[in-house]
């Protein structure tokens, strides 16, 4: 009960916090999509790393790391540094041309078609990875709640994590989703490394060790398996929309550069940090019937309470700042990209702001009809 305790505590005031800095700072549609070009460099770092570090890194890749090792972790996980490096070269020039999404840089280099199809696939794919973000906040409440003696549907999971991250992403827009995901970030740095060495204290007094095949440094897997999973993520970092919706946030382009410095650096902690829980928790459970679930597992097997709270936390920082990123990323296509520019071109800024909003409570309910049906 303590751990459902401290996640709903976490989320209720993450969701005040959000509310209570969108009432101050959002006024426009484009403070609703921007943040009004006024994001502060710390939280637009925090931002930034925690819109990119989402469910996938603690559920997906966690997987791959227990099967394969922490070699194969870090090949794979190299695919995001890199994408880092790139960004940097362009993250000034994006901010200097005020676009805000990827359909506005296809329809100025390409027409209005490339426009228009560019805006329904970025739509189709967002709302896609959302439903896979609610999803595994739904398991983490419901594995909570099952370790804790409470029975809960997973629909009803559902429901709870999805209303709270509408209701941050429709009070403010990214004013609201930035500065959440600024503490989220540090929430989910602090925790992981905290947890790190407590978890090798524990399997050293086990004696517990990797298994052999998982010392490798391609953990029985091919070249082609490998590169499966690393150009994927090499590929959705330099296409994110995401990022260039951050980056356009930035004060000025030398901000914007700057803050895919910061992105960097927090991205190797990330890294370092997922890969070395994992791995002491492979070492802790030689075989596991969900490995996507290792890390939740482990805090609630291994870890003291507060500490199993604070990974908990943690992870539920992943997946919400990514969710509510994606949910307003593909509601700015609609209204921007799709209503203000073919349906209603003389549309005001109060119209603007109600289609935004309107579209992230819609495409929540369709993200989760994906979770629940298909």
């Amino acid at each position: 009960m303590s751990y459902i305790i401290a996640i709903g505590a976490y989320l209720f005031l993450l969701m005040i916090y959000g509310l209570v800095i969108a009432h101050k700072k959002v006024k426009t549609a484009d403070d609703m999509v921007t943040g009004g070009h006024r994001i502060p460099f710390i939280i637009l770092v925090g931002s930034l790393l925690a819109t990119w570090c989402g469910g996938g890194g603690i559920t997906g890749n966690a997987s791959i790391i227990y099967n394969g090792g922490p070699w194969v972790g870090a090949i794979t996980f190299a695919a995001p540094p890199i994408g880092i490096i790139l960004l940097y070269f362009i993250a000034g020039k994006v901010r200097k041309s005020n676009k805000v999404t990827v359909p506005e840089i296809m329809g100025a280099r390409y027409g209005k078609a490339a426009s228009i199809i560019s805006a329904l696939c970025v739509m189709l794919a967002y709302v896609g990875v959302l439903a896979t973000q609610l999803k595994a906040a739904a398991d983490i409440l419901v594995l909570l709640c099952s370790s804790s003696g409470v029975e809960i549907s997973r629909g009803l999971a559902l429901v709870i994590c999805t209303t709270i991250i509408v209701v941050i992403t429709v009070g403010g827009g990214l004013v609201s989703v930035a500065y959440s995901d600024a503490i989220s970030a540090l929430i989910m740095i602090g925790g992981f490394f905290i947890a790190i060495p407590i978890l090798i204290s524990v399997a050293n007094a086990q004696g517990a060790v990797l298994p052999p095949e998982k010392t490798t440094l391609t953990g029985g897997m091919s070249g082609w398996e490998l590169l499966g999973y690393f150009l994927p993520s090499l590929a959705l970092m330099l296409g994110d929309q995401n990022m260039l919706q951050r980056f356009a946030s930035a004060k000025n382009s030398d901000e914007a550069k700057k803050s895919n410095i910061g992105m960097f650096i927090g991205e190797l902690l990330v890294i370092v940090s997922i890969i070395a829980l994992v791995t002491q928790s492979a070492k802790l459970y030689p075989s596991l019937e969900t490995p996507s679930n290792v890390i939740f597992q482990t805090a609630v097997d291994y870890l003291p309470l507060a500490f199993g709270a604070l990974v908990m936390c943690a992870c539920m920082a992943f997946i919400v700042t990514t969710a509510d990123s994606y949910l307003l990323s593909s509601a700015t296509n609609l209204t921007n990209d799709i209503y203000a520019k073919y349906i209603r071109k003389d549309a005001t800024d109060k119209q603007k702001m109600l289609v935004l909003r309107v579209t992230i409570v819609v495409f929540s309910a369709i993200a989760v009809a994906l979770t629940l049906y298909f």
